[in-house]
């Protein structure tokens, strides 16, 4: 029986990408610069309101960083948990749900709620998909932080162009891929958000229930059928 995993197809890595560039874009434009996802981004501005002396606006980054660390162990708990430790499609079905419900409702009550709660939820939702979703086409992949997708890409199209590499080139394709679906998430995040406010990320809670119908065509081995 085949192993192949539909949740490390490339299309299902676009999606990621694409939702979690969207959510980055909705917390940077709506509130104040922060990130939800992107931690480095918020440990470098965090550092430069420091220097600056602006000690006021400094706790939005690091009620982000809290938030995500929080997010982090909330998914390592259900990923230690026995049950769904040994069914992993089942375990991310549970993720990907839980992900857009969060989003959803951050839509919905977002902007009843204080600047700082909407952070907060936003930088702990995100931090699902990092902590879950870790490998693509079997190899390491971050669907929130670019950097070293954008560092392997380069190294592919070298590798491809230089050595002509097979596998080279479908790694270029597979990265080429990532990089365009999270600039894209962003994109359309920041075309919608100045109409739709927070109910624009119904937008990304969309895309992930679309990427979640990959998880539903995992097999379980561990179950029978």
């Amino acid at each position: 029986m085949s192993t192949r995993k539909h949740t490390e197809e490339t299309l299902f890595g676009a999606l990621l990408t694409m939702a979690a560039g969207s959510i980055d874009a909705h917390s940077y434009l709506m509130h104040g610069q922060v990130f939800a996802g992107l931690q480095t981004g918020n440990l470098i501005l965090l550092g430069v309101r420091l220097g600056e002396g602006q000690i006021a606006q400094s706790y939005r980054y690091l009620i982000s960083i809290a938030a995500f660390v929080c997010g982090t162990i909330l998914i390592r708990i259900i990923q230690r948990e026995h049950r769904l430790g040994e069914h992993e499609p089942l375990r991310r079905r549970i993720i990907l749900g839980y992900e857009a419900i969060m989003l959803l409702i951050i839509a919905a009550i977002g902007g009843f709620l204080p600047d700082t709660a909407d952070i907060a939820l936003l930088s702990f939702t995100a931090a699902a998909e990092l902590q879950e979703f870790r490998r693509l086409e079997g190899a390491p992949f971050t669907p929130l932080m670019m950097t070293g997708n954008l560092r392997s890409l380069s190294e592919s199209a070298y590798d491809a162009i230089v050595y002509h590499e097979r596998t080279a080139w479908r790694r270029l394709r597979v990265m080429a891929g990532i990089l365009a679906g999270f600039a894209s998430g962003a994109l359309l995040m920041s075309i919608i958000t100045p109409y739709l406010h927070n109910a624009g990320l119904a937008m990304p809670a969309v895309i992930i229930l679309v990427a979640m119908s990959f998880a539903f065509r995992d097999h379980d081995p561990n179950v029978m059928h």
